[in-house]
């Protein structure tokens, strides 16, 4: 199978994996509708569904760093469906709490083995291929919103089983992927980390960065659609459509991301988004009508463009322990996020919405400040140009390196 081939089939995985991370957010707006949650209750729901994951992911890189376990893309894949479709059988807030913090779990153990086996899958893992492959995730999450609206229009939250349903689909895809991979010599070891040392301090003050996009982006998120319904007094529809727009812009974002850093050093390209993005949140709070949802794209754009750059970024400053650095910065400090979502309902339900989602534009300014001095790493040698490692066949040709292409 070729590259291009095996890069797609993880990307439409991570899609199928993403539509159930996404899914939590557009059923905010359904539990405040049919159960009456306040601001700080719902954001709750999402708080569980990251909590647990902030905690678990660095740890599931950290054994990706040292064996490999493709076995987890399926498990996980299921994991993370199931704990979806069950949040809304249960008028049980607890119970509730329960199944989203399950399907955290299965997001946590699938992001840093599939990010390892994709970097393995291009050969070189280069930042457009990375691109590529974060960008079936994005498509994940901006298909959530209409599913999930689908779904409830069937019959309420009831019918949430129906949205696990993508994680059976996603196990099928992520199959065939593996094989080609193994077959390659990929995927029976561990990630082959790179021939530079550790810059630890650079890694801090990138996972810092990813913390304050993290917040903004689940801030949005888990309110965005319920204001827009309050801004342009439309119904649950208007909200669904301006959560789309959010998590489709994340999509455009990411392609782009892949692209400008082939023109502009990576640390560059994400200093300058981040101060598109803080001119675009700041649009999002104070204008009114259906302008909203072009700051919404904007905003959007900005955080993502960066997404799949701050990955690859981690991983060159940590080249001996790519699954850690994978695990943090799509895991730890994107779920720390979440810790931020009652603290933005409870502000919301102290004063109005618009003031609590108003802080939100500051912390893109901040992630610009850390990233202000920060410098590009050199980029690391190919596995392939290291040698193998004791015990290991020599591998095959060296890849396409930092600057591999995706399908």
């Amino acid at each position: 199978m070729s590259k291009t081939k095996s890069i797609a089939l993880l990307s439409a995985g991570h899609a199928c994996v993403d539509v159930h991370q996404g899914a939590v957010a557009a059923l905010v707006p359904f539990f405040v509708a049919e159960r009456g949650y306040g601001y700080a209750a719902a954001s709750g729901i999402v708080l569980a569904a990251s909590a647990l994951s902030s905690v678990a992911q660095p740890l599931f890189g950290a054994l990706t760093d040292r064996w490999a376990m493709p076995w987890l893309l399926p498990v996980a894949t299921l994991l993370a469906g199931a704990g979806i479709g069950l949040c809304g059988v249960s008028a049980s807030y607890t119970a509730t709490l329960a199944f989203a913090a399950l399907s955290g779990l299965g997001v946590a153990a699938y992001h840093p083995e599939d990010a390892r086996v994709a970097r393995l899958a291009a050969a070189g893992g280069g930042h457009r291929a990375m691109a590529w492959f974060s960008l079936g995730g994005n498509v994940g999450f901006a298909l959530s919103p209409p599913l999930v609206w689908a779904v409830a229009s069937l019959g309420g939250l009831r019918m949430s089983p129906l949205l696990a349903l993508p994680a059976l689909v996603g196990c099928a895809l992520c199959l065939p992927a593996l094989r080609a991979v193994r077959s390659a010599g990929g995927a029976a070891g561990p990630a082959a980390g790179g021939a530079g040392g550790d810059d630890v301090g650079s890694f801090v003050r990138l996972s810092l960065a990813v913390v304050c996009r993290s917040v903004v982006f689940v801030g949005l998120s888990a309110f965005v659609a319920l204001f827009a319904q309050q801004r342009t007094g439309g119904g649950p529809v208007a909200g669904t459509a301006a959560l789309f727009v959010l998590y489709l812009g994340g999509a455009a974002g990411t392609v782009l991301g892949g692209r400008l850093a082939d023109r502009w050093d990576r640390v560059t390209v994400c200093r300058w988004s981040y101060l598109a993005t803080a001119a675009a949140v700041a649009g999002i709070v104070t204008v009114p009508g259906p302008a909203l949802y072009g700051f919404v794209a904007l905003a959007s754009m900005g955080l993502y463009v960066p997404f799949s750059l701050q990955v690859t970024l981690a991983q060159d400053f940590l080249p001996s322990r790519v699954g850690t650095a994978s695990g943090v910065t799509l895991g730890l400090t994107v779920s720390v996020g979440g810790l931020a979502g009652p603290l933005v309902g409870g502000l919301a339900d102290a004063t109005s919405l618009r003031t609590a989602l108003a802080p939100l534009a500051l912390l893109p300014l901040l992630a610009w400040l850390l990233l202000r001095t920060l410098r590009e790493p050199a980029a690391p040698r190919a596995a392939a140009d290291i040698g193998p490692a004791p015990g290991q066949a020599a591998p095959g040709p060296p890849g396409a390196g930092r600057a591999a292409t995706g399908p």
